[in-house]
């Protein structure tokens, strides 16, 4: 799954979200730090060269929380993949630089050594496995939302969901699992969702709060990140390759050997509860994995 741009803080003020208010808002938010992880140091390879000497640089997307945007003065990054980035460079014992990119952008920089990896809400799939190594830290969750004073209470099955006025973005994941939905109730003789696609996943959220849409069906990090607000809340969540588990990894070249130390690093934050209080701080704990994994089976090739 990609990161669903263009709601920057402003956008999360318009749809009634506001930033998280520990310590007055996220220009103010202290970063999670961690100690350096001895383990993790001694797995990184002799010979692997990093875009900046003793320096973690990593890329991602910035635009919108809770998985990264920029913090009141413009130039730090907050969110919950700066902050396991910071956690991971802290763990190897590096300095932390994080490098702004489009989506587009990502594949190309990485291959070439621009920097070190990307974490950027990116899905273990078979397919990128070929090009690329993979250290595992959040399940991929797609979640259900409606209003919070609504009348719908669960969806766990396409039978729930039919009839109903879905707000999803087009060519998404999620849009193919609703496709999907809607032939499984097509066949058993039920009516089919009617899909609201909506570029912002914003601009969908508002579509629900004001009755447009009976729910919306996207990203459960933003989602789940919104409904802080308590106008929205959530009905349902299905995995993010439904049916199949996906994963949301830091991203790194193939064949580099950075990964197993990315991991080692990873699971030393799960162990010391470091990693979920970060995960607490974004509202991401559904989203948390008990263990991190290299390189586990991905989404399939389609």
């Amino acid at each position: 799954m990609r990161a669903l741009l263009g709601l920057s803080i402003i956008g999360l003020a318009l749809s009634g979200c506001a930033p998280p208010k520990e310590n007055g808002g996220p220009e103010t938010l202290a970063p999670i730090r961690s100690a350096k992880v001895p383990e993790a140091t001694a797995l990184i390879p002799k010979d692997f060269r990093f875009a900046e000497p003793g320096t973690f640089t990593v890329a991602m997307t910035v635009g919108q929380l809770p998985l990264a945007d920029y913090s009141q003065d413009g130039k730090s990054v907050v969110g919950v993949e700066p902050g396991f980035a910071q956690l991971v460079a802290d763990s190897l014992g590096l300095k932390l630089r994080i490098v702004p990119v489009a989506w587009a952008d990502w594949p190309l920089g990485l291959t070439s050594g621009k920097y070190d990896a990307v974490m950027s809400n990116v899905t273990v799939t078979e397919e990128r496995k070929d090009k690329f190594d993979f250290s595992t830290y959040r399940d991929d969750k797609l979640g259900i939302y409606t209003r919070a004073d609504g009348p719908l209470k669960s969806v766990s099955k396409p039978a729930d969901i039919a009839g109903l006025k879905v707000a999803v973005g087009a060519s998404t994941n999620q849009s193919q699992i609703l496709d999907r939905w809607n032939a499984t109730n097509v066949a058993a003789g039920r009516k089919p969702a009617e899909p609201q696609y909506y570029d912002d996943d914003g601009i969908g959220r508002l579509a629900v709060l004001s009755g447009r849409a009976d729910v919306s069906f996207g990203p459960n990090a933003t989602a789940g990140y919104q409904a802080r607000d308590g106008r929205t809340r959530k009905i349902g969540e299905v995995a993010g390759g439904w049916p199949d588990t996906a994963y949301i990894a830091v991203t790194t070249r193939k064949g580099s050997g950075l990964a197993v130390a990315i991991t080692t690093a990873l699971n030393a934050q799960i162990a010391n509860g470091t990693y979920r209080k970060l995960l607490e701080r974004w509202n991401l704990v559904s989203e948390g994995i008990a263990k991190s994994q290299t390189n586990p089976p991905g989404l399939p090739r389609k």
